[in-house]
Protein backbone atom coordinates (compact mmCIF):
# COMPACT_ATOMS: atom_id res chain seq x y z
CA UNK A 1 0.00 0.00 0.00
CA UNK A 2 1.66 3.70 -0.79
CA UNK A 3 2.88 5.39 2.21
CA UNK A 4 -0.02 8.14 2.00
CA UNK A 5 -2.75 5.34 2.06
CA UNK A 6 -1.13 3.56 4.94
CA UNK A 7 -3.21 4.00 8.44
CA UNK A 8 -1.34 6.50 10.89
CA UNK A 9 0.45 3.85 13.49
CA UNK A 10 1.70 4.71 16.91
CA UNK A 11 3.57 1.74 17.88
CA UNK A 12 4.73 0.88 21.26
CA UNK A 13 8.59 0.83 21.65
CA UNK A 14 9.22 -2.57 21.52
CA UNK A 15 7.27 -3.09 18.23
CA UNK A 16 9.44 0.14 16.55
CA UNK A 17 12.30 -2.06 18.00
CA UNK A 18 11.74 -5.23 16.32
CA UNK A 19 10.70 -3.39 12.69
CA UNK A 20 14.28 -1.22 13.70
CA UNK A 21 16.24 -4.68 14.15
CA UNK A 22 15.13 -5.85 11.12
CA UNK A 23 16.43 -3.38 8.82
CA UNK A 24 19.78 -3.50 10.83
CA UNK A 25 20.26 -6.92 8.28
CA UNK A 26 19.66 -7.69 5.15
CA UNK A 27 18.86 -11.49 4.89
CA UNK A 28 16.07 -13.05 7.34
CA UNK A 29 14.01 -16.48 7.16
CA UNK A 30 10.27 -16.47 6.43
CA UNK A 31 8.66 -19.54 8.34
CA UNK A 32 5.25 -20.78 7.44
CA UNK A 33 3.67 -24.11 6.33
CA UNK A 34 2.89 -26.13 2.99
CA UNK A 35 1.00 -28.72 2.46
CA UNK A 36 0.21 -28.84 6.55
CA UNK A 37 4.23 -28.69 7.13
CA UNK A 38 6.64 -26.55 8.62
CA UNK A 39 9.77 -24.75 6.69
CA UNK A 40 11.76 -22.07 6.70
CA UNK A 41 13.08 -20.23 3.66
CA UNK A 42 15.55 -17.75 3.42
CA UNK A 43 15.21 -13.83 1.82
CA UNK A 44 16.21 -11.06 1.52
CA UNK A 45 14.57 -8.02 2.82
CA UNK A 46 14.28 -4.08 3.35
CA UNK A 47 12.25 -2.24 5.48
CA UNK A 48 9.98 0.58 4.24
CA UNK A 49 7.35 2.44 5.89
CA UNK A 50 7.15 -0.13 9.27
CA UNK A 51 6.34 -3.22 6.57
CA UNK A 52 8.85 -5.80 5.86
CA UNK A 53 9.15 -6.42 1.77
CA UNK A 54 10.94 -9.37 1.03
CA UNK A 55 12.59 -10.43 -2.09
CA UNK A 56 12.72 -13.98 -2.98
CA UNK A 57 13.75 -16.87 -5.63
CA UNK A 58 10.92 -17.72 -7.80
CA UNK A 59 12.39 -21.26 -8.61
CA UNK A 60 12.16 -22.48 -5.09
CA UNK A 61 8.31 -21.81 -5.25
CA UNK A 62 8.46 -20.54 -1.48
CA UNK A 63 6.39 -17.86 -2.12
CA UNK A 64 3.39 -19.47 -2.91
CA UNK A 65 2.78 -21.17 0.28
CA UNK A 66 4.03 -17.37 1.84
CA UNK A 67 1.23 -15.67 -0.28
CA UNK A 68 -2.46 -15.04 1.49
CA UNK A 69 -1.09 -16.51 4.67
CA UNK A 70 0.20 -15.46 7.91
CA UNK A 71 3.99 -15.71 8.33
CA UNK A 72 6.68 -15.24 10.78
CA UNK A 73 9.79 -13.53 9.47
CA UNK A 74 12.98 -13.16 11.43
CA UNK A 75 16.52 -12.10 11.72
CA UNK A 76 18.93 -12.26 14.42
CA UNK A 77 22.63 -10.73 14.80
CA UNK A 78 24.06 -13.72 16.00
CA UNK A 79 26.73 -14.39 13.46
CA UNK A 80 27.49 -10.75 12.94
CA UNK A 81 27.84 -9.10 16.49
CA UNK A 82 30.90 -8.24 17.43
CA UNK A 83 33.13 -8.69 20.69
CA UNK A 84 31.03 -6.78 23.42
CA UNK A 85 28.25 -6.17 21.32
CA UNK A 86 24.49 -7.83 22.86
CA UNK A 87 22.64 -10.37 21.05
CA UNK A 88 19.62 -10.15 19.65
CA UNK A 89 16.76 -12.30 17.56
CA UNK A 90 13.70 -10.80 16.45
CA UNK A 91 10.60 -11.86 14.83
CA UNK A 92 7.65 -10.50 13.30
CA UNK A 93 3.81 -11.92 12.34
CA UNK A 94 1.53 -10.84 9.78
CA UNK A 95 -0.22 -11.55 6.70
CA UNK A 96 1.90 -11.79 3.66
CA UNK A 97 1.17 -10.52 0.09
CA UNK A 98 2.71 -10.34 -2.90
CA UNK A 99 3.62 -7.15 -4.10
CA UNK A 100 4.95 -4.80 -6.67
CA UNK A 101 8.24 -3.02 -5.52
CA UNK A 102 8.71 0.77 -6.80
CA UNK A 103 11.87 1.26 -8.32
CA UNK A 104 13.07 3.17 -5.26
CA UNK A 105 12.57 -0.08 -3.75
CA UNK A 106 14.23 -2.30 -6.03
CA UNK A 107 17.32 -0.20 -5.93
CA UNK A 108 16.94 -0.57 -1.77
CA UNK A 109 17.37 -4.35 -2.48
CA UNK A 110 20.60 -4.20 -4.17
CA UNK A 111 21.72 -6.79 -6.55
CA UNK A 112 20.38 -9.68 -6.77
CA UNK A 113 22.43 -13.36 -7.19
CA UNK A 114 22.99 -14.77 -10.18
CA UNK A 115 21.89 -18.28 -9.60
CA UNK A 116 19.79 -19.70 -7.11
CA UNK A 117 20.25 -23.83 -6.25
CA UNK A 118 21.60 -23.68 -10.04
CA UNK A 119 18.66 -22.18 -11.88
CA UNK A 120 19.16 -18.15 -12.72
CA UNK A 121 17.47 -15.96 -10.12
CA UNK A 122 14.10 -14.73 -11.10
CA UNK A 123 13.03 -12.44 -7.96
CA UNK A 124 8.89 -12.62 -6.91
CA UNK A 125 8.20 -9.79 -4.30
CA UNK A 126 6.06 -10.18 -1.07
CA UNK A 127 5.23 -7.58 1.78
CA UNK A 128 4.42 -8.59 5.47
CA UNK A 129 2.32 -5.61 7.53
CA UNK A 130 3.70 -6.53 10.93
CA UNK A 131 0.23 -7.75 13.55
CA UNK A 132 2.66 -9.07 15.85
CA UNK A 133 6.60 -8.62 17.08
CA UNK A 134 9.01 -10.34 19.84
CA UNK A 135 12.86 -9.21 20.24
CA UNK A 136 15.39 -10.90 22.29
CA UNK A 137 18.40 -9.83 23.86
CA UNK A 138 21.43 -10.76 25.85
CA UNK A 139 21.43 -6.91 27.16
CA UNK A 140 18.54 -7.78 29.05
CA UNK A 141 17.14 -4.19 27.35
CA UNK A 142 14.45 -5.44 24.91
CA UNK A 143 11.85 -7.91 26.71
CA UNK A 144 11.15 -11.21 25.49
CA UNK A 145 7.43 -10.90 24.80
CA UNK A 146 5.01 -11.38 21.67
CA UNK A 147 3.27 -8.19 21.57
CA UNK A 148 0.33 -6.50 19.23
CA UNK A 149 1.64 -3.84 16.70
CA UNK A 150 -1.36 -1.48 17.26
Amino acid sequence: MPTDERPDRRWPADERLAVELIARTDYGRVATSMRAMPFLAFARHIVVDGRVLLRMPLNCGYHLACAGSVVAYGTDNLSCARRGEGLWSVQIVGRCEPVEPTAAELELFGPAPPLVDGAPYEPVYLGIEPQFASVNSTDGDAGGHLSPVL
